[in-house]
Protein backbone atom coordinates (compact mmCIF):
# COMPACT_ATOMS: atom_id res chain seq x y z
CA UNK A 1 0.00 0.00 0.00
CA UNK A 2 0.96 3.75 -0.58
CA UNK A 3 1.04 6.75 1.48
CA UNK A 4 -2.57 9.03 0.46
CA UNK A 5 -1.73 11.31 -2.37
CA UNK A 6 -3.26 15.09 -1.58
CA UNK A 7 -3.28 17.17 -4.32
CA UNK A 8 -1.20 20.75 -2.94
CA UNK A 9 -3.99 22.45 -3.63
CA UNK A 10 -6.07 20.55 -1.68
CA UNK A 11 -7.03 20.90 2.29
CA UNK A 12 -6.80 18.37 4.71
CA UNK A 13 -7.64 19.39 8.06
CA UNK A 14 -5.56 18.13 11.06
CA UNK A 15 -7.06 14.87 12.49
CA UNK A 16 -8.60 13.52 9.55
CA UNK A 17 -8.05 10.29 8.94
CA UNK A 18 -7.15 9.06 5.43
CA UNK A 19 -6.43 6.04 4.27
CA UNK A 20 -3.26 3.73 2.64
CA UNK A 21 -3.76 4.54 -1.56
CA UNK A 22 -6.30 7.32 -1.19
CA UNK A 23 -5.95 10.05 -3.98
CA UNK A 24 -7.31 13.70 -3.33
CA UNK A 25 -7.41 15.37 -6.42
CA UNK A 26 -7.56 19.52 -6.98
CA UNK A 27 -9.51 22.03 -4.81
CA UNK A 28 -10.72 19.47 -2.15
CA UNK A 29 -11.05 19.88 1.42
CA UNK A 30 -11.72 17.40 4.38
CA UNK A 31 -12.60 18.45 7.44
CA UNK A 32 -10.48 17.47 10.80
CA UNK A 33 -13.27 14.87 11.76
CA UNK A 34 -13.60 13.08 8.66
CA UNK A 35 -12.19 9.30 8.20
CA UNK A 36 -11.59 8.19 4.15
CA UNK A 37 -10.51 4.73 4.20
CA UNK A 38 -7.91 3.18 1.54
CA UNK A 39 -7.72 3.33 -2.20
CA UNK A 40 -10.85 5.77 -2.47
CA UNK A 41 -10.55 8.55 -4.95
CA UNK A 42 -12.13 11.98 -4.72
CA UNK A 43 -12.29 14.02 -7.23
CA UNK A 44 -11.84 17.87 -8.22
CA UNK A 45 -13.98 20.20 -5.94
CA UNK A 46 -14.65 17.55 -3.19
CA UNK A 47 -15.96 18.75 0.41
CA UNK A 48 -15.78 15.89 3.13
CA UNK A 49 -17.67 17.37 6.40
CA UNK A 50 -17.44 16.64 9.76
CA UNK A 51 -17.92 12.80 11.17
CA UNK A 52 -18.55 11.69 7.35
CA UNK A 53 -17.24 8.32 7.32
CA UNK A 54 -16.18 7.13 4.18
CA UNK A 55 -15.33 2.78 3.81
CA UNK A 56 -12.63 1.26 1.13
CA UNK A 57 -12.34 1.82 -2.58
CA UNK A 58 -15.08 4.50 -2.77
CA UNK A 59 -14.77 6.77 -5.97
CA UNK A 60 -16.68 10.21 -5.51
CA UNK A 61 -16.35 12.33 -8.93
CA UNK A 62 -16.19 15.97 -9.40
CA UNK A 63 -17.81 18.60 -7.21
CA UNK A 64 -19.34 16.63 -4.68
CA UNK A 65 -20.30 17.95 -0.96
CA UNK A 66 -20.67 15.04 1.39
CA UNK A 67 -22.00 16.53 4.28
CA UNK A 68 -21.73 15.86 8.55
CA UNK A 69 -24.30 13.19 8.67
CA UNK A 70 -23.36 11.08 5.72
CA UNK A 71 -21.80 7.43 5.81
CA UNK A 72 -20.48 5.57 2.77
CA UNK A 73 -19.72 2.05 3.00
CA UNK A 74 -16.81 0.19 0.73
CA UNK A 75 -16.74 0.56 -3.07
CA UNK A 76 -19.61 2.95 -3.42
CA UNK A 77 -19.44 5.08 -6.81
CA UNK A 78 -20.65 8.69 -6.27
CA UNK A 79 -21.22 10.38 -9.76
CA UNK A 80 -20.13 14.14 -10.72
CA UNK A 81 -22.52 16.68 -8.66
CA UNK A 82 -24.00 14.13 -6.60
CA UNK A 83 -25.81 16.43 -3.85
CA UNK A 84 -26.19 14.73 0.03
CA UNK A 85 -28.21 17.14 2.07
CA UNK A 86 -27.94 16.78 6.24
CA UNK A 87 -31.43 18.97 7.59
CA UNK A 88 -35.12 18.15 6.26
CA UNK A 89 -36.01 22.13 6.81
CA UNK A 90 -33.30 24.30 6.66
CA UNK A 91 -33.47 28.01 7.31
CA UNK A 92 -30.73 30.62 6.67
CA UNK A 93 -31.53 32.46 10.11
CA UNK A 94 -31.73 29.34 12.33
CA UNK A 95 -28.76 26.64 13.37
CA UNK A 96 -29.80 23.33 12.67
CA UNK A 97 -26.63 21.34 13.89
CA UNK A 98 -28.03 19.85 15.71
CA UNK A 99 -30.87 18.61 13.80
CA UNK A 100 -28.84 16.66 11.44
CA UNK A 101 -30.07 13.24 9.62
CA UNK A 102 -28.27 10.55 9.26
CA UNK A 103 -28.07 8.82 5.61
CA UNK A 104 -26.28 5.72 4.77
CA UNK A 105 -25.30 4.37 1.70
CA UNK A 106 -24.58 0.92 1.81
CA UNK A 107 -21.84 -1.54 0.30
CA UNK A 108 -21.34 -1.41 -3.91
CA UNK A 109 -24.09 1.01 -4.46
CA UNK A 110 -23.93 3.54 -7.22
CA UNK A 111 -25.76 7.13 -7.32
CA UNK A 112 -25.78 8.84 -10.62
CA UNK A 113 -24.50 12.31 -11.85
CA UNK A 114 -26.66 15.32 -10.00
CA UNK A 115 -28.53 12.90 -8.09
CA UNK A 116 -29.61 14.43 -4.72
CA UNK A 117 -29.89 11.93 -1.81
CA UNK A 118 -32.55 13.88 0.73
CA UNK A 119 -31.60 12.89 4.16
CA UNK A 120 -32.37 10.29 6.36
CA UNK A 121 -32.80 7.50 3.79
CA UNK A 122 -30.79 4.25 3.38
CA UNK A 123 -29.57 3.49 -0.08
CA UNK A 124 -28.98 -0.43 -0.46
CA UNK A 125 -26.51 -2.37 -1.29
CA UNK A 126 -25.15 -2.64 -4.76
CA UNK A 127 -28.09 -0.50 -6.00
CA UNK A 128 -28.51 1.87 -9.13
CA UNK A 129 -29.32 5.36 -8.56
CA UNK A 130 -30.18 6.95 -11.83
CA UNK A 131 -28.49 10.09 -13.20
CA UNK A 132 -30.38 12.97 -11.98
CA UNK A 133 -33.35 11.36 -9.49
CA UNK A 134 -33.97 12.57 -6.49
CA UNK A 135 -34.10 9.99 -3.45
CA UNK A 136 -36.53 11.12 -0.64
CA UNK A 137 -37.24 7.21 0.39
CA UNK A 138 -34.65 4.06 1.40
CA UNK A 139 -33.86 2.16 -1.52
CA UNK A 140 -33.74 -1.80 -1.82
CA UNK A 141 -30.15 -3.87 -2.50
CA UNK A 142 -29.69 -4.42 -6.07
CA UNK A 143 -33.01 -1.88 -6.56
CA UNK A 144 -32.85 0.62 -9.74
CA UNK A 145 -34.43 4.08 -9.08
CA UNK A 146 -34.57 6.99 -11.03
CA UNK A 147 -36.52 9.93 -11.91
CA UNK A 148 -38.48 12.78 -9.46
CA UNK A 149 -38.81 11.56 -7.51
CA UNK A 150 -36.87 8.82 -7.57
CA UNK A 151 -38.89 5.47 -8.43
CA UNK A 152 -38.30 1.60 -8.14
CA UNK A 153 -37.84 0.68 -11.73
CA UNK A 154 -36.31 -3.29 -11.40
CA UNK A 155 -33.34 -4.91 -10.00
CA UNK A 156 -29.78 -4.68 -10.87
CA UNK A 157 -26.73 -7.03 -10.52
CA UNK A 158 -23.62 -6.88 -8.58
CA UNK A 159 -22.07 -5.48 -11.83
CA UNK A 160 -24.73 -3.33 -12.43
CA UNK A 161 -26.38 -5.47 -15.42
CA UNK A 162 -30.13 -4.87 -15.26
CA UNK A 163 -32.46 -8.22 -13.89
CA UNK A 164 -35.44 -10.13 -15.07
CA UNK A 165 -36.99 -11.95 -12.49
CA UNK A 166 -38.78 -15.03 -13.99
CA UNK A 167 -42.11 -16.55 -13.12
CA UNK A 168 -40.43 -18.73 -10.71
CA UNK A 169 -39.28 -15.55 -9.06
CA UNK A 170 -35.42 -16.18 -9.65
CA UNK A 171 -32.96 -14.29 -11.99
CA UNK A 172 -29.44 -14.91 -13.61
CA UNK A 173 -27.18 -12.18 -14.65
CA UNK A 174 -26.23 -12.43 -18.29
CA UNK A 175 -23.33 -10.60 -17.72
CA UNK A 176 -21.92 -12.34 -15.04
CA UNK A 177 -23.52 -15.22 -13.90
CA UNK A 178 -24.91 -14.25 -10.92
CA UNK A 179 -27.90 -16.10 -9.36
CA UNK A 180 -30.87 -14.10 -7.59
CA UNK A 181 -33.88 -14.73 -5.90
CA UNK A 182 -37.37 -12.60 -5.26
CA UNK A 183 -38.70 -12.95 -1.93
CA UNK A 184 -41.36 -10.40 -0.70
CA UNK A 185 -40.77 -7.67 -2.99
CA UNK A 186 -36.89 -7.94 -2.12
CA UNK A 187 -34.01 -9.31 -4.02
CA UNK A 188 -31.49 -11.21 -2.67
CA UNK A 189 -28.37 -12.73 -4.42
CA UNK A 190 -27.85 -16.69 -3.79
CA UNK A 191 -24.96 -18.15 -2.44
CA UNK A 192 -23.54 -14.27 -1.70
CA UNK A 193 -20.62 -15.74 0.46
CA UNK A 194 -19.24 -17.74 -2.39
CA UNK A 195 -19.43 -14.75 -4.97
Amino acid sequence: MTKPQIHESSYVDEGAEIGQGTRIWHYCHVMGAARIGRECTLGQGVFVGDGVLIGDGVKIENHVSVFSGVTIEDEVFVGPSATFTNVLTPRSALSRRDEFVPTLVKRGASLGANATIVCGVTIGRYSLVGAGAVVTRDVADYALVYGVPAEHRGWVCRCGARLSIGHDDQASCDSCGRKFASEGGLVAEIDEDLA
